[in-house]
Formats: structure tokens, sequence, C-alpha cells
């Protein structure tokens, strides 16, 4: 039996709540990013594409973790009924470049929460609103989005996601990339992600029933964007993007940037058998 659908009002409080911080991207950091995903990344004016989201993570004392290794809902973000978090997808403007040194203010805001049915069962979505701004200038907006999902059901079978259709728009760029554990390992701890599918297999296994290790959405993300900026020569304007399906560590991929409509760039995450785990847009400045 599924799990009901939750009731929007009774965290209507939430939206509107908002937090600063502030944060430095410093040296070690910057170093740290890149040594973890090179050489996929593209050179750009300032710090590597993807290096913000390094920047002012939550951070709670290890009693005021939830067993996800998140800190527990109700401290930054809303406590839905539905305990399994993930990255969904979100968009990126850039106003101007990051650069290593930076002091930086991170402003986040509950823009929206909402509940919907799914193939799977309920699903919670909270929509954030984060701003990264140094000095007197507003670097980068980013949306966020964030989905909720019920337990698996115990013996459950993991959805197998479908080959994506034959695609004949122009291939600009295309990276073949290989995740390990350590790889995992290290962008999680330059990110200060506790979330233990990227870093415990039995954990990710045996409760989020997931086949192995996930690699991380901000990463497959970061690693679309730099694919298309790679194939644009420069920072885009705007970034687009939403999460598919799961990526398994171990599990060889690609990162596509292929010729969209007008001046855009679609770009994307595919793994060795053809599904499409992220899709974007990318259009130039």
């Amino acid at each position: 039996m599924s799990a009901p659908l939750a009731d929007r009002s009774e965290f209507a409080d939430w939206i509107g709540r908002s937090s600063e911080r502030r944060d430095a991207l410093t040296p070690r950091l910057a170093a740290e990013f890149e040594a973890t995903l090179a050489p996929h990344l593209a050179r750009v004016d300032g710090a590597a594409l993807g290096a913000h989201w390094l920047l002012a993570p939550d951070v709670a004392p290890m009693r005021d973790l939830g067993g996800d290794g998140h800190p527990r809902t109700g401290l930054f973000l809303p406590k839905l009924p539905y305990p399994r978090r993930m990255w969904a997808g979100g968009e990126l403007v850039f106003r101007a470049p990051l650069r290593v040194g930076d002091e930086v203010v991170k402003t986040s805001v509950v823009e929206d929460i909402a509940f919907k049915s799914g193939a799977s069962g309920p699903l919670g979505f909270v929509t954030m609103r984060h701003t990264y701004t140094v000095g007197a200038t507003r670097a980068i907006e980013e949306r966020q989005d964030l989905v909720y999902r019920p337990p698996p059901a115990p013996g459950a079978a993991a959805a197998r996601p479908q080959p994506a259709k034959t695609e004949t728009a122009e291939i600009m760029r295309a990276w073949d990339i290989a995740t390990d554990p350590v790889m995992l390992a290290r962008y999680s701890m330059a990110t200060f992600n506790g979330h233990r599918i990227h870093y415990d297999a039995p954990y990710a296994t045996g409760v989020e029933g997931y086949a192995g290790l996930v690699v991380h959405g901000p990463m497959l993300a970061t690693l679309m964007l730099n694919v298309a900026a790679d194939a644009l020569g420069a920072t885009p304007r705007r970034f687009r993007y939403r999460g598919l399906a799961a990526v398994i560590c171990g599990t060889p991929f690609r990162a596509e940037a292929r010729r969209g409509v007008g001046e855009a760039i679609e770009t994307r995450i595919v793994t060795g058998d053809g599904v499409v785990a992220m899709a974007g847009v990318v259009e130039p400045g």
C-alpha cells in the first residue's frame, strides 16, 4: 500500500524561509575540485564551472544527521513525510565569473513545496532559490529542485529506464567518463555531502534500493555544463537540467553536447546501454 499524498498547506510556513551563509572559494577547494574532475572541465574565465556547489553547504553536528547521512529534515529543509531525498534538477544563470579566492555570500530561499502522484507513488518537491554574490556583484542565480520519495517496498525491483531514441543532432563534444568509489568519496568530501548512497554500498542497495553506489546529481550536472561550455568556448548564460535516472558508480557513461535549436546546445548524460540519465539545455551568453 503506497503512502498517502501529503497536504501542501501543512508546510506553508516553510515557504519564504531564507538563510545567508558566507564562504570562500579557497585555492585548496578549487584544486580538490579540479583534481577530482579533470580532465573533464572546460577552460573558461574564472574558476571551473560547477565549483559554486562546493560553497556554503548545510553543516550540522553528527547528532543532527538523519539515517541517510544528510542533516535531518526540519533543520535546513522541510520535514516532508517521504524520507528518500534526491537532487532532481534545476537551473543556473551566470552573470559574472567566480574566481579562486572570492569571498561569496550564498542566500537561500524555500520558494515552493508541492506534492504529486508518480508511477512509483507519492512524491514531494521542494524548490530552492540560491544566489551567490561577490561584493556587490550577483555572480550566479540558481534554482534547485529536490524530490522526496517513500522508501522502496521490501523486495521491490528497481525501475529499469528505457534506452533513448536514436538522435540525429550533431554531436559537438563527447567525453567518455568512468567513476569509481574514490572519485565519489572525493566529491562528497569536497562538497561536504554526507548522503550515504554515494559511499555506503550496503545502505545504497539494501535501504534505498539502488543497484550500487550512486553518482552525485551535481557531479553529473557539472560534467554536462562543462562539456557544453567546452563546445561553446565560453561560460554560458543559462543552464537548465533535469535528472531522469540514477547513474551507478562503475557504469561507463558519456557527457555529450549536441547542437540544439538556434544557438542553444543540448547536453546530456548517456550510460553505456543508451539510457539518458540527465538532460539539459545550455544558452550562450
